[in-house]
């Protein structure tokens, strides 16, 4: 075990999605042609005075209140002021000391003993989370650097948490949770390639038992996830070894390579930037009273691990269910939707053809959920024929993967392709069973010798001899009702 713990406290920008950017009515956006998502607010141009964008400041406010923030009554605009070619004003435009969020947590899950098992809980407490414009986009060639602006000007939250992470898998279950309320919340599609969600890690260590914090080591350009958590784990381990060979941290910013697990130094960073924060002249200071808090509110989600608890109590599904669905808010809403339909005693069923079936369906056809034409009473009314014995499983199977292409109901489906449960003539039946039984002397000893599942043997020869249209239940009581006579 080691003597040292580590430190992290995070720094995450989420664009906000809006129509118009923070303070010019131009359209923001992704992927269009260099330098088109601009006008003279964006470019600085002399006499271009900026305006609010309410629904951004809407989101911020969601955004606190989802994350149980307190909203401040006032908050203010400042100037950022800084050199550099991304930001065509030389400053930016930020809130300083009177940020629009304070405190507040994010909740994470550590990992189960086991994948199926719940991990421990964990609130992840917040500094604050303020408002302010994204800067424009360098693009370095071999001889020269280029900026585009389209994505200068685009609302940007900045969400800073307590340095209160201990380890990288809880830095990735912090960001996999706040991700998933950005999104459930309508705030930000959060996709980090399009540099939707941006993350910067703080990373230090002490010794255990140690209060006072250790050097800090920024780590940058960790623009996946799964980068943020290997990033930080390759830092604490460099941390680590410093100290173990008698060396010192030297405080210091460090690009970390996803793809080759290397990191190297950019900078360092001896003391804070003083970027002379002044409130801007333009821009007047922002009260929100409760009535706008309360409209907002009325608009927010359950949160991921409030649903799940729901679940858990209300349709008593199982960790493996409730773990997939409610980080997947479309989904979550399909198998509620189809639970009221079929009934709350069918949802476990219902919840493993959603998650296994639907989902493999839509990974094979390369679809969202939005755009299929399977609906929730498709499934809903093929776990009523399961459940009423005219369809087997093995033959749902083979439904949900018709009704999944052609939206066409399981019954019809069931009925075209001859795959419901055909009436069995009973002697017929019993003639099956007598030949399984004949076929299998060891199966039959063992059963009669109080081994209960030997009768299994015998019903893979009885569903073959009819064609998979036995009903297994009357196979059952009829195996049973000759093994008894022997």
């Amino acid at each position: 075990m080691s003597k040292y713990e580590a430190v992290i406290g995070l720094e995450v920008h989420v664009q906000i999605r809006t129509r118009s950017k923070m303070f010019s009515r131009v359209a923001a956006g992704y992927g269009q042609p260099e330098n088109t998502l601009t006008d003279p607010v964006v470019l600085a141009l002399p006499g271009a005075l900026p305006v609010m964008n309410k629904a951004a400041l809407d989101a911020v406010i969601k955004a606190g209140l989802m994350l149980d923030c307190k909203i401040a009554p006032v908050c203010k605009w400042d100037r950022k002021n800084y050199f550099y070619p991304d930001s065509p004003k030389n400053y930016q435009l930020s809130q300083y000391d009177q940020p629009i969020c304070v405190g507040g947590g994010v909740e994470i899950e550590l990992p189960g003993p086991a994948r199926n098992l719940m991990g421990e809980h964990k609130m992840i407490p917040l500094t604050r989370i303020h408002l302010e414009e994204d800067v424009g986009k360098l693009n370095h060639g071999t001889h020269e650097s280029l900026v585009d602006y389209n994505r200068a000007g685009t609302p940007l939250m900045e969400i800073v948490s307590e340095p209160a992470l201990r380890s990288a898998e809880e830095a990735y279950a912090f960001l996999t949770a706040l991700r998933a309320i950005m999104i459930q919340g309508g705030i930000s599609d959060c996709d980090m390639e399009k540099g939707q969600l941006r993350c910067d890690a703080n990373i230090s260590i002490r010794p255990v038992g140690e209060q006072t914090l250790g050097t800090k080591v920024e780590l940058k350009n960790l623009n996946s996830i799964s980068y943020v958590r290997d990033g930080i784990a390759h830092e604490i381990k460099r941390q680590m070894a410093v100290m173990e060979s008698g060396g010192s941290i030297v405080q210091e910013t460090r690009d970390y390579d996803g793809t080759t697990g290397a990191s190297q130094s950019l900078r360092s960073k001896e003391m804070a930037h003083d970027y002379r924060y002044f409130p801007d002249p333009d821009l007047m200071p922002v009260k929100v009273d409760e009535e706008w808090k309360q409209q907002i509110k009325a608009t927010c989600p359950e949160l991921p691990f409030e649903r799940q608890q729901r679940f858990f109590t209300s349709y008593q599904l199982p960790y493996t269910i409730t773990s997939v669905l409610v980080w997947d808010r479309p989904l979550a809403d399909f198998f509620e939707e189809t639970a009221k339909l079929a009934g709350v005693a069918k949802a476990q069923a219902i919840g493993n053809w959603v998650i296994n079936d639907l989902l493999r369906e839509l990974s094979l056809a390369k679809i969202p959920l939005s755009e299929t034409r399977l609906q929730p009473a498709h499934i809903a009314e093929l776990v009523g024929l399961i459940d009423s014995g005219q369809v087997l499983n093995n033959a749902a199977r083979e439904i949900f993967t018709e009704m999944f292409k052609t939206g066409e109901l399981p019954a019809l489906i069931a009925d075209r392709l001859g795959l419901k449960v055909a009436p069995t003539n009973a002697g017929e039946l019993e003639q099956w069973c007598r030949d399984a039984i004949a076929g299998n002397e060891k199966a039959c000893t063992e059963f009669k010798a109080g081994k209960e599942s030997a009768i299994n043997a015998f019903k893979g020869p009885v569903m073959k001899a009819s064609r998979g249209k036995a009903d297994p239940k009357l196979v059952d009581a009829m195996l049973r009702r000759l093994l008894a006579t022997l």
